[in-house]
C-alpha cells in the first residue's frame, strides 16, 4: 500500500493554520474595529470560497488526473497571497487578499480527502488515524496561539497565519499523485448518483450542520470574550474540543465496524442539537461551556467521517474528486457561509442566545431529514 504519512503531514500543517484561524482571527477583526457585519463578512470568505473552488478545482482534478499538481500550486498561491493581509488594516484590502488567498487555499483539502478515501477503501476506519493528524495539528496552535498573541500582541496574527500557510505549502510538495486502478468500464454520468434521493439528503443533512457550525466559528471567540473568558482560556476551549475529536478519530475504525454509517450521521446531528443548546444558555458556566466543547467529538469528527464514507460508497471512484469538492460546497462552503451570514444579523439582536439557538434549530432539522431519507438503522450492532 501506498504511504500515507506525506498525506498525515499534509493534515497536520493544513490544521495547524486552522487551529490559529478559527479561534483567533475574529478576536484580531474586532481589534481593527470592525463591525459585527464586517467580522461575519470576512469570516465567511473561506466558507465562501469553499462554494466556488472546490467543484472547479475537483473537476480540474478528475479531468486532468493531477491532483498532485493542482494541491501544491494551489497550497503555495493561497500562502503568498495571504502575506499581503497583513499589509493593510483597511477593510476592502482585508477582504481582496483574504478572497484571493481562500479561493487557491479551499482547492487542497477535498483532492487530499479524495486520495487518502481511496488509499483507504479497503480499510475506512483507517482514514480516521490519518486525518486524526489535522486534528493533532489544530490543537498544537489553539493551546500555544493564545500565549502567542499574549507575548506579540493581536496584530502579529496575520503574519503567524502566513508562515502556517507557508508550512501548509511545504507539506503539499511531498503529497503523491496517486492513481485511480480502472475497473473496466467508465462510470456513468455524476448526475445519475447526483439525483438519488439518499444522496441529496446527504448533502442537506451536511448543509444543515456546516449552517449550525456557521456562527460558531464566527462569533464563539467573540461570546467567550463577552463573558470574560482571556485569550489562554479561549484557546484552551477550541483545544478540548478537537482532544475529544482526536479521541473519536482513533476509534473510528472500531466504530464502524459496529454502526452504519447514516446511524453516524443521525447521532452527529443530534449531538449538535445538544451541544449548540448548551452554548446558547449555558456558556456562562465553564463546566457547561466545557461540556459543550466536548461534543465536537460528535458534531465534527463523527459527522466528517461518516460523510466521507458515504460519498465514498456512494460516488463512483472516478467521480470521488468531484464529490469531495460537492461535499465541501454543500457543508462548508453554502452551510457554513450561511450560517455565519445571518449569525451576524442575529448577533447584534441578543449575541449568544438567539444565535445559537439558531444552530440548535438548524441541526434539529437535520435530524429530522436524516430520519425520513437516509433511514438510519436503529442503534444496534450490526
Amino acid at each position: 500500500m501506498q504511504s500515507l504519512l506525506p498525506f498525515a503531514g499534509f493534515y497536520f500543517t493544513y490544521f495547524t493554520f486552522q487551529g490559529m484561524f478559527s479561534p483567533f482571527w475574529g478576536l484580531y477583526l474586532e481589534s481593527l474595529s470592525f463591525s459585527a457585519w464586517q467580522i461575519s463578512i470576512l469570516m465567511a470568505l473561506s466558507t465562501f470560497a469553499r462554494i466556488i473552488a472546490p467543484g472547479f478545482w475537483g473537476w480540474l482534478a478528475d479531468k486532468s488526473g493531477r491532483r498532485r499538481n493542482i494541491i501544491v500550486t494551489t497550497s503555495a498561491l493561497s500562502a503568498a497571497s495571504f502575506c499581503l493581509v497583513g499589509l493593510h488594516n483597511g477593510f476592502w484590502w482585508i477582504f481582496v487578499s483574504m478572497a484571493v488567498s481562500h479561493f487557491f487555499w479551499a482547492a487542497a483539502l477535498p483532492l487530499v480527502e479524495a486520495s487518502t478515501a481511496y488509499l483507504t477503501r479497503s480499510h475506512p476506519g483507517r482514514y480516521s488515524r490519518v486525518r486524526v493528524w489535522g486534528s493533532i495539528g489544530f490543537v498544537w496552535l489553539a493551546l500555544t496561539g493564545g500565549y502567542l498573541l499574549d507575548w506579540l500582541g493581536i496584530a502579529a496574527t496575520p503574519w503567524i497565519v502566513s508562515v502556517l500557510l507557508i508550512g501548509v505549502a511545504l507539506t503539499a510538495f511531498k503529497v503523491p499523485e496517486v492513481k485511480l486502478v480502472s475497473r473496466g468500464k467508465p462510470a456513468g454520468p455524476i448526475w445519475d448518483t447526483l439525483k438519488k434521493p439518499a444522496v441529496i439528503a446527504l448533502f442537506a443533512c451536511c448543509f444543515l450542520q456546516a449552517f449550525a457550525h456557521g456562527p460558531y466559528y464566527t462569533f464563539y471567540s467573540l461570546g467567550l470574550k463577552q463573558f470574560g473568558y482571556d485569550k489562554a482560556a479561549v484557546g484552551v476551549l477550541w483545544a478540548l474540543g478537537v482532544v475529544f475529536e482526536v479521541g473519536v478519530f482513533m476509534l473510528m475504525p472500531r466504530i464502524m465496524r459496529r454502526f452504519g454509517l447514516e446511524t453516524l450521521m443521525l447521532v452527529s446531528l443530534l449531538a449538535a442539537v445538544l451541544r449548540f443548546g448548551l452554548i446558547a444558555g449555558s456558556l456562562a458556566v465553564p463546566a457547561l461551556a466545557a461540556a459543550a466543547q466536548a461534543l465536537h467529538a460528535l458534531t465534527y469528527a463523527l459527522h466528517h467521517a461518516s460523510a466521507v464514507g458515504l460519498i465514498n460508497r456512494m460516488f463512483d471512484e472516478q467521480h470521488h474528486g468531484r464529490a469531495q469538492g460537492l461535499y465541501i460546497i454543500a457543508s462548508f462552503g453554502l452551510g457554513g457561509s450561511g450560517g455565519g451570514l445571518v449569525g451576524g444579523l442575529v448577533w447584534p439582536h441578543g449575541g449568544v442566545l438567539p444565535t445559537f439557538a439558531m444552530s440548535a434549530g438548524a441541526a434539529l432539522i437535520g435530524v429530522l431529514v436524516c430520519l425520513r431519507w437516509l433511514r438510519p438503522a436503529r442503534l444496534e450492532c450490526q
